[in-house]
């Protein structure tokens, strides 16, 4: 599909071609030499083939680099084919000693970064003109497939992310705010990043495999990687030093915060106001990001400026109120979730149940049903939410499997249903709540 490979997205991949010499590539034939230094001690001896699988460099790059360091008598070939990429290096006595200084300064050795200069080119050419974009009717179906009701919701999520503005999400507990937001990184078309960056010798990490999915076609040089727009979330856990990009000595590489990681795609600071520290002074931390898109971080006491193009989303179980007007305008656009309706948790619970395979008979989602009916309706009148929905369908299917069933029965669902934790406060104080207002009435 174009809106996933634009004409944009190849004129990037032509630029994205493999070097194959040192004067081709970005990088300093220093910091090509140190690398190889680094992987070829480590290993004791290691094939010419293996080293490119690490690196990501050309082969012919890494025969001119270590023809160099053979002649500096710091590497030696041991054996070997005929051709270049099956020849073995090992250490000799002087690389020994370099290489054992090189890596108590920064033990790096890995895929071979691109420079500083190329990845703030490359990213700018990207983010320029970003919003507004056209989204295609079917990548709108697509990201929203398996979410149910919630249609206003979803407009404000599209408007969002054709605009590239942010939004405030609230509502109670269970009605899948984090859960529909994610869905909004889908609706942004992909990017091509670096997976690791050079600057001054030193090395900063920006792919990272926990919140970047990686897009089926590739650019040749494999220093880049891309990506579909992430989706990047941080909760109650979040703490101002969290935001900062923190150097890590045993990897010896730069690991960039969320704000950085988020770049292209959408930010969720979730859970607001339940961190430890103050929330007006971690949203204080995003206004500058937020306002020039990019931010600045610190390698070995220099500042360098990153790109911090990205979304913004905030979600609260409390009251919007707790966001001043400074940072709501940084997020102009607003959701509010309200509690399902019994229609909609339950084609959600049959939703569940059918994506882990499960057979079920079909007593079993009017039992469900009923637990959420009011009581006028001969249910028990608790509260729906999604969270119930996933919830029981899990706990379901492991009450079935313990009691060696082929199908979901009624009851294995009233087994489940006496599991869940929140089923049963609200069971024990339904009643109670009930009564109350019977009395109050008499």
């Amino acid at each position: 599909m174009d809106y996933y490979h634009d004409e944009k997205m190849q004129e990037l991949f032509e630029l994205l071609k493999q070097p194959k010499s040192l004067d081709e590539i970005d990088l300093s034939v220093n910091f090509i030499k140190n690398l190889l230094l680094k992987i070829i001690a480590t290993y004791g001896s290691i094939q010419v083939n293996r080293i490119h699988e690490i690196t990501g460099l050309h082969v012919d790059i890494l025969e001119e680099c270590l023809k160099e360091m053979e002649k500096d008598e710091l590497c030696a070939p041991t054996g070997g084919g005929f051709l270049f990429p099956s020849v073995t290096y090992t250490i000799k006595k002087q690389g020994r000693k370099q290489a054992d200084k090189l890596l108590r300064e920064n033990p790096y050795m890995g895929m071979a970064p691109v420079s500083y200069d190329s990845y703030f080119e490359i990213m700018g050419r990207q983010l320029e003109g970003r919003f507004p974009i056209r989204i295609p009717q079917e990548v709108i179906d697509k990201a929203f497939s398996d979410v149910v009701g919630n249609e206003s919701a979803k407009k404000t999520l599209i408007e969002g992310a054709i605009g590239g503005k942010g939004l405030f999400i609230y509502g109670p507990p269970g009605t899948g705010k984090t859960f529909i937001t994610s869905k909004m990184s889908d609706l942004l078309p992909p990017l091509v990043i670096p997976r690791y960056v050079e600057f001054s010798e030193q090395v900063i990490q920006f792919y990272d495999p926990d919140f970047h999915r990686v897009c089926p076609e590739q650019p040749e040089d494999p220093r880049w990687v891309k990506i579909y727009a992430p989706f990047v979330f941080t909760g109650s856990e979040l703490t101002s030093e969290k935001l900062e990009t923190r150097f890590d000595p045993n990897k010896g590489v730069y690991e960039t915060s969320p704000i950085i990681k988020a770049n292209g795609g959408v930010l969720l600071i979730d859970d607001l106001g339940r961190q430890k520290e103050d929330h007006n002074a971690l949203l204080n931390r995003l206004i500058v990001p937020l306002e020039n898109k990019k931010d600045m971080i610190y390698v070995k006491g220099s500042p360098i400026i990153v790109h911090t193009h990205f979304i913004p989303a905030f979600s609260t179980n409390l009251d919007i109120t707790i966001m001043d007007e400074a940072h709501l305008r940084r997020a102009p656009l607003h959701v509010h979730l309200e509690q399902p309706s019994v229609d909609e948790i339950v084609e959600v619970f049959r939703r569940n149940l059918e994506s882990m395979g499960e057979e079920y008979d079909p007593e079993v989602l009017e039992r469900f049903a009923r637990v959420y009916r009011p009581m006028a309706e001969g249910g028990e009148g608790l509260q729906p939410t999604f969270a119930h929905a996933r919830d029981i369908a899990q706990i379901a299917q492991a009450v079935r499997i313990r009691k060696g069933e082929d199908r979901l029965t009624l009851e294995t669902m009233e087994e489940a249903l006496q599991q869940h934790v929140l089923i049963a406060l609200q069971r024990r104080f339904t009643p109670m709540l009930f009564e109350r207002i019977i009395r109050r009435k008499a």
